[in-house]
C-alpha cells in the first residue's frame, strides 16, 4: 500500500498500516517506535481495567454491550483529546471486546483513496479500524470514507479518463474508531457520521497512582506510595508521561540505588531527568526564563521566543507551550506569549515591574 508505514501493536490480531512522525522530547505525550513498544505492555486489555475516563468509559461500555446483545459490530467511536490519554488503548480494548482484529493507520499515511481501498478491502467482520489523527486525512481519502462508514462499500475507481470505470465493493459490517486531538478541525460531515463521541479530559493525581500502581505490578516493582504521588503530581495529568518516568525510576533503582522505588529514588531519578515539582523539563524552564529574563515577561512573538530558546518554532507551541498555558504560567495574547505571576514565583524571581532590572 502506498504512502504507508507500519508500527507495533500488542492487540490480538492486529494489524498495523501507519504513523505519524512526532517531535523528540521527553515530557512530550507523543511516543516514538520504541516508547510504544515499551508502553505496549503496561495497556489495559479490558475496559474494567482501564483507569480514569468514567464518563466515556461508562458510555461506551453501553455502546459495547448494546453491539454485543445485538450481535452487531458497534457504531463508529470518535476519541478526541490531549495526547497520551488512552485514545489507542481504547481502541484495542474495543477490537478486543468484540472480537474483531485491529487494523491501526493515521490520517498522514493515507495519501490517496487507493490507500484507504487497499486497508478496507481486507476487514473482515466486526473488524475495528482505528485512524490516528483522523482530522489530517485528505479531502479525496474523506470522501471515500464517507461512503465506507454510512453504506459500508467503496467504488473503486478502475482506469483513468473517460474510459474509468467504478466497481462498487461491499464491505463486511466493521467499526471505525477515529482519534484526534484537534476535534475542531474535523469537517461536520464526517464527524457526524460517528455514532460515538467521547472526549478524553487530563487525569487527576489520584487517577495517575491507580495507573502507577497497576504498572508498577506489570514490570515486577514495588512502587512506594509516597513514590507514587511524586510520580503523579509531576506527570501532567498524562499517563503516557507517568509510565515513562515510572520506567525511568526503575532503570535509576536498579542501576544507581537499592533497587527499591521509593521517594529518594524517585527523587533523584526526576532530577537527573531534570522535571521539577510541576512537571517542567529543560524546555519549559527554558521558554520561562526567556520570558522573564531576556524579555521582561514580554509579549513576545513565537518565533522571536524560539529563536531564544534554540528550537523550531512548531517545537515551543506544541511541546512546551499548552502545558505551560494549562498551568497558568504562560498566556497568549494577540501581541504575543506573556509570563504571568506564577511563572516568575515558580522560578524564584522578582517581576520586572516590582523593581528588578535585568542586565
Amino acid at each position: 500500500m502506498a504512502g504507508a508505514t507500519s508500527r507495533p501493536c500488542s492487540a490480538p490480531r492486529c494489524s498495523t498500516s501507519g504513523a505519524a512522525a512526532v517531535a523528540e522530547n521527553y515530557l512530550d505525550a507523543e511516543a516514538d517506535e520504541l516508547e510504544r513498544a515499551a508502553e505496549a505492555a503496561l495497556r489495559p486489555r479490558r475496559l474494567d481495567d482501564f483507569v480514569g475516563q468514567a464518563v466515556v468509559r461508562d458510555q461506551l461500555a453501553l455502546v459495547l454491550d448494546a453491539a454485543k446483545a445485538r450481535g452487531t459490530a458497534p457504531d463508529h467511536v470518535l476519541l478526541s483529546g490531549p495526547p497520551g490519554l488512552g485514545k489507542t488503548t481504547l481502541a484495542m480494548i474495543i477490537a478486543g471486546e468484540v472480537q474483531g482484529a485491529l487494523r491501526l493507520t493515521s490520517g498522514p499515511a493515507i495519501q490517496h483513496p487507493g490507500d484507504l481501498a487497499a486497508i478496507l478491502s481486507s476487514l473482515q467482520e466486526h473488524d475495528v479500524l482505528f485512524i490516528d489523527e483522523i482530522h489530517r486525512l485528505a479531502r479525496p481519502v474523506e470522501e471515500m470514507l464517507y461512503l465506507a462508514m454510512e453504506d459500508f462499500r467503496v467504488d473503486v475507481v478502475v482506469g483513468k479518463g473517460p474510459g474509468a470505470t467504478a466497481i462498487p465493493l461491499t464491505l463486511p459490517r466493521f467499526t471505525v474508531v477515529g482519534a484526534t486531538t484537534r476535534a475542531g478541525l474535523l469537517p461536520a460531515p464526517l464527524r457526524d457520521r460517528f455514532g460515538f463521541t467521547g472526549h478524553l479530559e487530563f487525569y487527576s493525581p489520584g487517577e495517575l497512582e491507580q495507573v502507577l500502581r497497576r504498572s508498577a505490578r506489570l514490570l515486577g516493582a514495588e512502587l512506594e506510595p509516597a513514590a507514587a504521588a511524586e510520580l503523579a503530581g509531576r506527570s501532567r495529568g498524562t499517563p503516557r508521561i507517568a509510565n515513562r518516568l515510572l520506567r525511568r525510576v526503575q532503570d535509576w533503582a536498579q542501576v544507581r540505588g537499592s533497587g527499591a522505588l521509593d521517594l529518594p529514588a524517585t527523587h533523584a531519578a526526576l532530577d537527573l531527568f531534570e522535571v521539577d515539582r510541576l512537571g517542567l523539563d529543560r524546555l519549559d524552564r527554558a521558554v520561562l526564563l526567556a520570558l522573564c529574563k531576556r524579555f521582561n515577561g514580554g509579549p513576545v512573538g513565537l518565533s522571536t521566543l524560539a529563536v531564544a530558546v534554540g528550537e523550531e518554532p512548531e517545537t515551543v507551541e506544541t511541546v512546551a507551550e499548552p502545558f505551560l498555558v494549562r498551568e497558568g504560567l504562560v498566556t497568549r495574547t494577540p501581541r504575543g506569549r506573556v509570563a504571568t505571576a506564577a511563572a516568575y514565583a515558580h522560578l524564584g524571581l522578582t517581576r520586572p515591574e516590582d523593581g528588578a532590572l535585568w542586565s
